[in-house]
């Protein structure tokens, strides 16, 4: 007899995807988070992954420690509807691009830089740079 494999909730794996991105962006470790909660940092990692749920008390514990509202953990997820009939909701869940170390690794980078003059055109350079149809090999 095989055991059917129970799926996270796509809201457990959102809210453990925002615990993960606002983590890596303060360049915090599980471990650290974990410490904080009095957890271990595989307890941390089922959390973001959405294996396990984020109980009221605890999410409120990580607003604090990340320093983000609690309604940071549930920014740009996908309206869902009933439980087991949520939208197509799969790629809004998947690894998003401001996951991605490289993205992380720039927001880090851009935000060390002191200067508000050069950091905006910076950030307008970029912006242009997006627009534009010039490739970079």
């Amino acid at each position: 007899m095989k055991t059917k494999k129970i799926k996270p909730d796509p809201v457990d794996v959102h809210v453990g995807s925002r615990v993960r991105l606002r983590r890596t962006l303060l360049g915090m470790s599980q471990e650290k988070i974990g410490n904080a909660l009095n957890l271990t940092f595989q307890q941390i990692q089922k959390y973001e992954r959405g294996a396990n749920r984020i109980g009221s008390s605890r999410l409120y514990h990580l607003s604090k420690i990340l320093d983000v509202p609690v309604s940071f953990f549930f920014d740009d997820m996908t309206p869902v509807k009933a439980k087991g009939m949520a939208e197509n909701t799969k790629q809004s869940f998947e690894v998003e691009t401001l996951s991605r170390r490289e993205t992380l690794e720039l927001v880090r980078a851009y935000y060390k830089i002191s200067d508000p003059v050069v950091r905006k055109k910076l950030f307008d350079l970029v912006k242009a740079l997006g627009n534009s149809s010039v490739t970079v090999d």
